[in-house]
């Protein structure tokens, strides 16, 4: 069970209702956890494999065009201290976040969500990052089909429909089959990669000096501008936002430990921050080529593209053109392949989450990523690659002030405790809006894009990407130390570092289990709910996070100050849901109308048609954001219809709900008499079940008493009764024996006196073979003496167990008692007609005398071995003498003192039939037996726990295996 936190007042429930995927959705491995963090039963790849498939998402020739665009536009300066001071600082954005994700195993959008900008506030990144994903798709596709209209001279735009189809079957199945894709592809791209630098190197060798004085069509030259370097740098902080592909694979590290710690610093460092490495010196290496491919003799325009840039390369690398087009083709479709697969997976997850949230709807990450995949195809078609500085360096300034906010919140929040130090990422804990990041990035982003508009001047345009990052970096501790932090948690779980165990819960919407941190408490639904079913559920309206806290964000608490007696509150929400919408909808497609506008005017020669251009886009965009306004209004009244409509049906819910607790109510009532009166009657059975139990053990201990009874007064009066002539006997014995010896030497003195005595007495003598009886008679009164010595101990084992006990324990001898039981059961030890006899092993330790009751430890002594010889001659039933014979029946009985010195064990153990688990339950209960009818009153070890149990302070225990024996222990506390 998940812990489950406070819990805030709900005034009523909302029923629960199942939630159903489709297949595509309930196949996790096909949506890869797009919605929640990556559980460890998926984090199932080496650091290696994870660091590999991460890596292999920068072969994007992308970055090759860049630093081909960069060097053309600016000169070799401005491009080279542009690339490698963003590199710089991209790197070190990169590293908490490829710390924190690989860490909490989340992408970056969950990541967004708890580090500054709230759960709604990351639904605006995720658009920033899905931008991110679909522009650089549809760069490289582009580059693609630049490479197959050279080679196959395949139409442009047919290539962009070509390179993009090929891309959904490869990302259907998710991260599995990028995985296997980017392992078996990696070697053959880094080759053609490195190879064309190292061949141009040796074989001209005034190429890099051709390109340290490239100066392409800049302004100054190959020298270095301070406002060249600005605008270059803008375009290459685009690329910032990469890192947002990198901890998507990530996130699937295994949990650092101490034996794959510097394999997990590994990973996190080089396949996250350290990717800006290898792709820094891409962009170099791409600035590098351009330079080559113009002193080849192409155009500055058609340097820019990736295709040609190698071309130039592989020159030098094979001497037949028609080899070097073939490579140089391979190589570009080997490496688009490599980086749009990544970009289209992330793309899906980043739209999966925005839809996800703003639609209460998952209809499976497959559908966005065709999505992502149409949008890219259409920019494309619109000629982006063209447009390639324009839309990336206004891209830039929005990107950078996300990664700024979010870095700012992990180095600077965090360790100064205004931020919580974990991740939280689910919903049911989250403000909607958290103003720390998400106040910092709008700002930061506002700000520097009137900069790059050109708002406040020439210097402040070329530096807008540095403005933006300085400002969000800035702004987030500045608005979480002047809002004291309360907008990070929604309501506490306090749990979350404590449920770091992998065990599984099961949601109580959808039904599938999911591990512990991704699992939440919902008071809605008074039970478990995943993050996934949570961020989903449209009936709940965050009924659980309308505490005292955030009744009054700073936003709302504004505008109602401001417009509150102005305007009525239903107008007012309205005008707020007005704005909201239309200013996404109409700003996405004022952006779509700059990209087609920088696009045209890039292909348009005349002035004329530069300035009609113009005029026609600004008559189509006033006539669009007309449209947008009217269809916006619609849909604000539309979705208000609804929600009256919904709140109606929660109120009859609200009733319903009530009715069901009353009847509830009478039901509990009712059920609550029932149950009183039924545990009544099972009292007073159970007090009958008493009374009846007493009197058998009482019965049974009267019968046990009885028998014991009668058996010592039969013991005690035989071994009396054979005391006296024993007594009689043996002191004659002794006398006789004295008598003997006088006769014998007096006979012995008539043969010397008499030497000749007479024919007729040594006749007499011979036939009573004189010498034989003088030799033979001493033997036989020696036989004699030693049988009634036998016969006396007899009669002493028998007095010693049929001892009367006295009222007080007494110090006794346990051998002595043992000794005397298998006495009197020797009779049914000896062999018989169906089995030899039964062999006694003794293994007596060094017992100290023991205060008890030698009778009553005498009779648990006679029931164990009594049973004991009961098992072995019914594991001998149906067997064979020979049979039996070869495995001889034994009883083994040893005596030890325990460890701790404080009680005398006596361990009784036989190789009989054993016991199952259910008789063994059994054998202590009052007159149970597993004899037949007419056999015996029971095993009699009901009365002999009782006597070591209860009149000892002693322990009974018995260990059974069917098959091989029985063994009691005994324990006499000395």
């Amino acid at each position: 069970m998940v812990i489950q936190a406070e819990r805030p007042n709900i005034s009523h429930k909302v029923p629960k209702a199942r939630r159903d995927y489709n297949s595509w959705v309930a196949t996790e491995t096909l949506e890869d956890y797009a919605l929640r963090f990556a559980p460890k039963s998926y984090r199932k790849w080496s650091e290696l494999l994870v660091a590999n498939t991460a890596i292999g998402g920068i072969s994007f020739l992308a970055l090759e065009a860049i630093g081909g665009s960069l060097a053309i536009n600016y000169g070799f300066a401005n491009s080279f201290w542009a690339i490698l001071v963003v590199s710089v600082i991209i790197f070190l954005t990169g590293l908490p976040i490829a710390y924190y994700a690989a860490k909490y195993n989340i992408d970056m959008d969950l990541l967004t969500r708890g580090a500054g900008f709230g759960y709604i506030g990351s639904t605006i990144t995720s658009l920033i990052y899905a931008s991110f994903t679909f522009i650089f798709f549809a760069l490289e596709a582009a580059i693609m089909a630049q490479a197959l209209n050279l080679y196959f001279g395949l139409h442009l735009a047919i290539g962009y429909v070509i390179c993009s189809l090929i891309i959904i079957p490869l990302v259907f199945f998710g991260v599995t089959l990028i995985n296997q894709l980017q392992l078996w592809t990696q070697p053959i791209w880094f080759v053609l990669m490195v190879i064309p630098y190292i061949c141009v190197i040796y074989k001209e060798p005034d190429a890099l000096s051709n390109w340290f004085n490239f100066a392409g069509n800049s302004a100054s030259g190959a020298g270095f501008d301070p406002l060249l370097f600005g605008v270059a740098a803008t375009v290459s902080f685009s690329l910032i936002a990469q890192i947002g592909e990198q901890v998507d694979y990530l996130r699937f590290l295994p949990d650092r430990k101490k034996g794959n710690c510097w394999r997990w610093w590994l990973g996190v460092i080089g396949a996250g921050a350290g990717w800006i490495i290898l792709g820094g010196a891409k962009q170099l290496g791409g600035a590098f080529l351009a330079s080559l491919a113009v002193s080849q003799g192409v155009s500055l325009e058609s340097a820019k593209e990736p295709i040609r840039m190698y071309l130039a390369g592989f020159a030098d690398v094979f001497a037949n053109p028609e080899i070097v087009l073939a490579v140089g083709t391979f190589f570009v479709i080997v490496s688009q392949i490599k980086i749009n697969v990544t970009n289209a997976y992330a793309g899906s997850l980043a739209w999966s989450n925005f839809f996800s949230r703003i639609t209460h709807s998952h209809p499976g990450r497959v559908v966005w990523l065709v999505f992502n995949v149409a949008i890219a195809l259409l920019l494309m078609e619109l000629g982006v690659f063209h447009t390639l500085e324009a839309i990336l360096g206004l891209y830039s300034n929005v990107a950078i002030a996300w990664i700024g906010a979010l870095v700012a919140d992990l180095v600077i929040n965090k360790p100064l405790g205004i931020s919580p130090s974990y991740i939280e990422f689910k919903r049911a804990y989250l403000y909607n809006i958290n103003p720390v990041g998400f106040g910092a990035m709008l700002i930061a982003s506002a700000v520097a894009i009137a900069s790059f508009l050109g708002a406040f001047g020439d210097f402040p345009r070329a530096y807008s990407s540095f403005l933006a990052l300085g400002l969000a970096f800035i702004l987030s501790p500045i608005i979480a130390f002047l809002t004291k932090g309360k907008y990070y948690i929604a309501r506490q779980n306090p749990y979350f570092l404590s449920n770091n165990t992998y065990s599984l819960v099961t949601c109580s919407i959808c039904t599938q289990d999911y591990e512990q941190q991704d699992m939440a408490y919902c008071p809605i639904y008074d039970s478990n709910i995943c993050s996934l079913c949570c961020s989903l559920d449209a009936n709940c309206h965050d009924s659980c996070k309308k505490t005292e806290a955030n009744k009054y964000q700073p936003v709302f608490d504004c505008l109602e100050k401001i417009f509150a007696a102005k305007i009525s509150p239903q107008l007012s929400k309205r005008l707020l849901k007005f704005g909201i919408i239309f200013s996404l909808v109409s700003g996405a497609f004022g952006a779509l109308f700059v990209l087609v506008y920088y696009q045209s005017i890039s292909t348009t020669i005349e002035f004329s048609q530069t300035d009609y251009l113009r005029f026609l886009l600004l008559k189509l965009s006033a006539a669009t954001v007309m449209i947008i306004a009217i269809g916006t209004w619609w849909l604000v009244l539309s979705e208000e219809s609804r929600f009256l409509a919904q709140e109606e049906l929660d109120k009859q819910n609200i009733q319903l709900q009530q009715e069901i607790k009353e009847r509830y109510a009478a039901e509990k009532a009712l059920f609550q008499l029932t149950d009183e009166l039924e545990k009544r009657v099972e009292k007073r059975t159970a007090e009958l079940q008493n009374a009846l139990d007493n009197l058998r053990s009482m019965q049974l201990q009267l019968i046990q008493s009885e028998k014991m009874s009668t058996l010592g007064q039969l013991v005690a009066g035989v071994a009396h009764e054979i005391n006296n002539p024993l007594s009689f006997i043996s002191g004659n014995i002794s006398c006789a024996q004295t008598y003997l010896e006088d006769v014998f030497n007096h006979l012995e003195l008539y043969q010397e006196q008499f030497p000749n005595p007479g024919a007729k007495i040594e006749e007499d003598a011979e036939e009573i073979d004189l010498d034989y009886l003088k030799e033979d008679l001493p033997k036989l009164i020696s036989s004699m003496q030693e049988g009634t010595e036998r016969i006396r101990n007899i009669s002493t084992s028998l007095r010693t167990f049929s001892r009367a006990d006295t009222d007080s324990k007494v110090k006794f001898n346990l051998y002595e008692g043992i000794d005397s039981t298998l006495l009197i059961l020797k009779h049914r030890l000896k062999a018989n007609n169906k089995r030899p006899a039964i062999e006694i092993i003794k293994e007596y330790g060094n017992l100290p005398p023991v205060n008890c009751y030698p009778g009553q430890l005498n009779q648990v002594f006679m029931n164990i071995i009594a049973n004991a010889v009961d098992a072995l001659d019914e594991l001998n039933q149906g067997r064979s003498y020979e049979e039996i014979e070869s495995q001889p029946n034994r009883i083994m009985i040893c005596t030890e003192v325990n460890p701790e010195q404080t009680s005398a064990l006596v361990r009784i153990k036989d190789n009989g039939v054993g016991m199952t688990e259910e008789v063994k339950a059994k054998i202590f209960d009052h007159l149970f037996t597993t004899k037949t009818v007419g056999e015996g009153t029971g095993l009699g070890l009901s009365i002999s726990r009782q006597i070591i149990v209860e009149k000892h302070q002693g322990k009974l225990e018995c260990n059974s295996v069917v098959g091989e024996g029985t063994e009691f222990i005994i324990a006499i506390p000395l």
